[in-house]
């Protein structure tokens, strides 16, 4: 059975969509991800130094940081809770320019920068598997963003 010219604009249509869709969802993890990585990759320069975490809220915590070198030492810098930090905690981190807030580094920091990225990398591997029919495409992006999660939560 022939199919009409019509019936292929529509396939084309909506698999251009689906294209769409997959490439919003990754620009917008790699972005998200992009704003905090930019600290952990981008160091150079930068205040490094220890956090001590003394109380946490619910968003946030804070802490007195310690510099490595050639910094000054703050009283009270803040770090996003969602970083599993807990009072008590100390680990390695970079201060934001101009700001009171800090970054953690290292390996767990990098891995937790781009959680966005994985959470949208799994996302994508649904709409690449499903509406694309990309089954193995799917299956290496998917798998990836699932090693991107789990390895952040083992290394946090």
């Amino acid at each position: 059975m022939k199919r009409s010219s019509s019936h292929r604009a529509t396939l084309v249509g909506r698999r251009a969509a689906l294209v769409l869709v997959v490439l919003v969802l990754l620009v917008a993890g790699a972005w998200s991800s992009w704003n905090t990585a930019r600290h952990v990759v981008l160091s150079e320069g930068r205040e490094h130094g220890t956090v001590t975490v003394t109380r946490c809220g619910e968003e946030v915590c804070a802490g007195a940081f310690e510099p490595d070198a050639g910094a000054a030492a703050r009283a009270r810098v803040t770090v996003e809770r969602s970083v599993a930090a807990r009072q008590g905690d100390r680990f390695p981190v970079v201060v934001k320019p101009g700001s009171d807030a800090v970054v953690r580094t290292g390996t767990p920091g990098f891995l937790h920068a781009w959680l966005p990225l994985g959470g949208a990398m799994l996302m994508a591997a649904f709409v690449i598997g499903g509406g694309l029919r990309l089954v193995r495409t799917a299956w290496g992006v998917g798998t990836a963003g699932a090693a991107l999660l789990v390895a952040t939560f083992v290394a946090l």
